[in-house]
């Protein structure tokens, strides 16, 4: 054992600490533009006259491109360097944040937004294979830990920023954070960070289509849903392409993804209890800061404040996390952190207009702590059963499939939201008022005002009861189907067996 330990020791990269710190640079300004435009939503609303549906499109386009381009941005990323394809996503992302700041009109915003999908698609994938490429097993929870922690600090610390930056100057400065972060992650990149790729094998275009045009019209799809139903021209068009796609991987010779990879228990137990957790925390920090601005009455500032507690205790969660990792294996982590996640959203279905901030301070700090212990847990098993050559599309595959629970829950929980919204509006309201609290309140009706706070938190209370059902589902998807397999024992197909002694 001590000589494998030495061998392990003498590959390691002496700078993987200083790329860590590049790769949550990376994967922070994706975090930091998502929340800071969370806040901005409500001024931005206003000002430049973006109706419900432009709102929804400038948060879902976004998500639509990023999500139908994860797989092909993480098989680039194996093909011609992941360094590479992560600092041609900065740069995409930091040129498009820039042009957000002279955006006068939603058409404007949805555009950039669009441009900021491909970048970021092109930048997570790489961010966590070369994670796990760069840290051997016995230093990649931590690695991992690290990497949340600094995206939880980002998610508390960009509604902040942004709040600042709304109140003294306009909702366009908020991607004004991007910049300098995609700036320093550029540098740091270039100067310390080495390249990796996996070996060369045929392109796979035909793949690559169909995993696009899959997963584009099924996030289409999902965020149709509300609004048209089930039966829209996008589901046939993401049934027949995703089949495709399937039964194209199955048979081509070298093919983009490596769908054996759902054949390990961790994997895909991991995969898709992460996008139940997904559907669980759909549109709930955009539900919250709603209920903080509209009912409660806080200025973007201190709606950003308000989450302190998500992050504080996120970053407790993900210390304790690896150490009972450690000792007990992350199957029974990831199944504690997701209970006390339950907790949270049983506690948030008890907020009423006059419940103040206490209730949600102390459901927020439940869902930091629960987060901070499930997640990474449950991304590092899953990410363990990943041969490096795969280390990219294998991570786009995952990233998938949790940004396709995104979005389900993002549509599922928005509906239910609008619709309970409106059916507890009294008869008569105006259809400024009906359909949102943010149209009801500018009317300056009292009577009306405070029927649309009820109205709001009781169709929160349908919500979060969803969110708990979901999170719960995952918690025993991942007991049951998951297990403690050592690193030898998965990807055997992939692996050659490694010599004892």
């Amino acid at each position: 054992m001590e000589t494998v330990s030495a061998v392990a020791a003498v590959a390691r990269d002496p700078r993987r600490w200083w790329i860590l710190i590049v790769l949550c640079l990376s994967s922070l300004v994706l975090v930091v533009d998502g929340m800071a435009l969370t806040v901005a939503v409500p001024v931005m609303t206003e000002e430049i006259g973006a109706s419900a549906q432009d709102t929804q499109w400038i948060l879902d386009s976004y998500i639509l491109v990023f999500a139908g381009l994860l797989l092909t941005s993480g098989s680039l990323g194996d093909r011609f360097g992941r360094r590479r394809v992560m600092l041609i996503g900065l740069l995409l992302f930091g040129v498009a944040s820039l042009g957000a700041t002279w955006c006068t009109s939603p058409g404007e915003v949805i555009a950039v937004r669009v441009a900021m999908g491909v970048g970021g698609a092109l930048i997570m994938p790489s961010t966590l294979s070369i994670l796990i490429t760069v840290f051997d097993e016995d230093e990649r929870g931590r690695a991992m830990a690290a990497w949340s922690s600094v995206s939880m600090l980002g998610l508390v610390g960009s509604p902040v920023l942004g709040g600042v930056l709304i109140d003294h100057f306009s909702w366009q400065s908020i991607f004004y954070l991007n910049v300098p972060v995609v700036a320093l992650a550029l540098v740091a990149g270039v100067t310390l960070m080495p390249e990796s790729k996996a070996p060369w094998q045929k392109p796979d275009p035909l793949g690559a289509v169909l995993s696009a045009a899959g997963m584009t019209a099924l996030v289409w799809w999902i965020i149709e849903l509300p609004q048209h139903g089930v039966w829209t021209a996008a589901l046939p068009v993401a049934v027949v392409a995703l089949v495709g796609f399937v039964v194209w991987e199955n048979r081509v010779a070298s093919p983009m993804v490596p769908l054996v990879l759902f054949k390990h228990r961790n994997f895909s137990g991991g995969s898709l209890s992460l996008a139940l957790v997904q559907i669980g925390n759909g549109g709930l920090l955009l539900v919250l800061t709603q209920y903080l601005q509209f009912v409660l009455g806080y200025s973007a500032v201190e709606a950003g404040l308000a989450f302190l507690p998500l992050a504080v205790t996120a970053l407790l969660g993900n210390g304790v996390g690896v150490k009972l990792a450690a000792s007990y294996g992350n199957r029974w982590v990831i199944l504690a952190g997701m209970l006390v996640m339950v907790a949270c959203f049983a506690l948030l279905t008890t907020v009423s207009a006059d419940s103040g901030l206490t209730v949600p301070a102390v459901a927020l700090g439940l869902l930091g702590l629960g987060a901070g212990l499930a997640m990474p847990a449950a991304v590092a098993a899953l990410m363990g059963t990943i041969p490096e050559d795969k280390a990219g599309v294998g991570s786009a595959l995952n990233d998938t499939v949790q940004q396709a629970g995104t979005a389900l829950g993002i549509a599922i929980l928005g509906s239910l939201l609008s619709s309970g919204y409106a059916d507890r509006m009294p008869a008569g309201t105006p259809d400024a008022a009906r359909h949102s609290i943010a149209g009801a309140v500018p009317l300056g009706d009292d009577r009306l005002v405070a029927a649309a706070r009820e109205a709001v938190t009781g169709a929160m209370s349908t919500t979060f009861t969803v969110s708990a059902i979901g999170v719960l589902a995952a918690a025993v998807l991942a007991t049951l189907v998951m297990r403690e397999d050592g690193p030898v024992a998965v990807g055997a197909e992939e692996r050659e067996p490694e010599p004892v002694g």
